[in-house]
């Protein structure tokens, strides 16, 4: 089904509002890049909070949030692995709190695991020192945003059969495919043009192809996520998107493959 152009330009009303903010951070990095991701953690803590404990969400969004905000805060102190420790810690912490209150434990302990990861992973990848830390990190953004907008736009112009129509009626092979290329040529684009040595145009690609498949695994797994919990969208915050998790879902999967790809090549780069 062909998406209306009203739908269209909503979407890139607010992309056109939120990608330079994020931009910005991005580039500055330290402070500024820890405060991004800091409010990231706070509005995914609420959405979650509110998808999967509609009940009880504030006891469980406080819960999620400031195990989130530890982990970031902590491994933008250089310590990942103390981060990860305090991810597993506040799973815990808010498994018994929402058991407390009634609501499911595994769904809280979960939303602190989901959201956590990609997030102290992004700040390890940023803080990975100049010119490294940046690029990647732009990587990451680049692969992701095109996956997702050339997916939507592709199944939206072509349509044709559907991908998963049990989770996301709406998403197609066509879109799909149209994602995986975009995905691709953003990460050659990037090796390319900015400073990622020893990443060469050929290993950027299948890292791209990697990526770009994490981003439509993510958005898919979203939509299934949604699916169990009976809700159209995470959030409202957004116009035209939904919630801050509507939008970062496989961009969410994507940090976890560049930041995997990051690792493999400074272990080569040692070796």
């Amino acid at each position: 089904m062909k998406a209306p152009a009203r739908d269209i330009g909503v979407r890139a009303a607010s992309a056109l509002v939120l990608a330079p903010a994020a931009a910005l951070a991005t580039w500055a990095g330290g402070w500024w890049f820890l405060a991004l991701m800091s409010a990231a953690c706070v509005l995914l803590a609420s959405e979650w909070a509110t998808m999967s404990a509609p009940r009880a969400w504030r006891v469980v969004a406080v819960t999620v949030g400031l195990a989130l905000l530890a982990a970031v805060a902590t491994t933008a102190l250089g310590r990942l692995s103390i981060g990860l420790v305090i991810l597993v810690v506040g799973a815990g912490a808010a498994f018994a709190f929402a058991k407390w209150r009634g609501q499911e434990g595994i769904d809280a302990a979960y939303g602190v695991l989901y959201l956590g990861w990609p997030a102290i992973l992004i700040i390890w990848l940023r803080d990975q020192g100049a010119p490294q830390g940046l690029t990647w990190t732009i990587l990451v953004f680049v692969v992701a945003w095109a996956s997702d907008i050339m997916a939507y736009l592709v199944g939206s112009m072509i349509g044709g059969p559907k991908l998963w129509p049990r989770f996301s009626p709406n998403k197609t092979w066509s879109g799909f495919i149209g994602g995986l290329a975009a995905g691709v040529l953003a990460a050659m684009g990037c090796a390319y043009w900015l400073d990622m040595e020893p990443l060469t145009v050929g290993w950027a690609a299948l890292l791209g192809l990697a990526a770009a498949l994490a981003t439509m695994a993510g958005d898919l797994w979203e939509s299934a996520l949604k699916r169990r919990f009976g809700v159209k969208d995470a959030g409202a915050i957004i116009p035209g998107h939904g919630g801050l998790l509507d939008r970062v879902d496989g961009m969410m999967f994507a940090i976890v493959i560049v930041a995997v790809g990051r690792l493999l090549v400074l272990l080569v780069e040692r070796a």
